[in-house]
């Protein structure tokens, strides 16, 4: 009589795999300043015009910070374009769907149009993320939405001035769950260099 042994999944790998990038945290902190100073420059998210120098700006500043760490793993400067590209018209777009409004239900909607149009233009300068492209870019606009929703529940922007991105609530959320998906998906340079070393 044959006896098959099934191994149950262990607690280790299950966490290996939602892991996070820690040091992706950091990239949060770009958002106040960035949005700050998009506000400062051209106004509140009330106009398309307002709404897509407010975008590039703001992603340029977030790409700058998400590329000054992802560089290690392989990005090329053209993360921080098509975060810029993305964000731009992903604002204009989704302010534009919801009216300029900044209810729950508008902001998350937003979000999500913001997060697709980020998610397709970043997969699109980095050959990692192809693999996932339809997954990371529906993820983003999860993340998006998850962020506004934070912000509109009363915690780090008064969401009524019509800010271009949320605050660092809505921003920590999002580089949590990003440091995820970028661990699993885009692995260190180190690794891959251990990795082909060994084999």
């Amino acid at each position: 009589m044959t006896t098959t042994t099934i191994r149950p999944t262990t607690r280790s790998s299950v966490f290996e795999r939602i892991r996070p990038w820690w040091l992706w945290l950091v990239t949060a902190l770009a958002s106040p300043p960035a949005g700050y100073i998009a506000h400062q420059l051209f106004g509140r998210v009330d106009g398309v015009g307002a709404a897509l120098l407010s975008g590039v700006l703001s992603g340029a500043l977030i790409g700058l910070a998400q590329w000054a760490l992802l560089r290690r793993r392989g990005a090329s400067p053209g993360w921080i374009v098509a975060t810029a590209v993305g964000f731009g018209v992903g604002l204009a777009a989704g302010a534009a769907l919801v009216g300029y409004e900044t209810s729950l239900g508008a902001l998350v909607v937003m979000g999500a149009v913001c997060g697709v149009a980020i998610g397709l233009a970043q997969v699109a300068s980095f050959a990692p993320l192809r693999r996932h492209a339809l997954l990371w870019t529906l993820a983003t606009a999860a993340m998006w939405a998850t962020g506004w929703a934070v912000s509109a529940g009363g915690v780090g922007i008064k969401v009524e001035d019509q800010w271009p991105v949320f605050g660092i609530s809505g921003a920590l959320v999002v580089a949590i769950l990003q440091s995820v998906l970028i661990n699993r998906w885009v692995p260190a340079v180190d690794s891959n260099r251990e990795v082909a070393t060994v084999g």
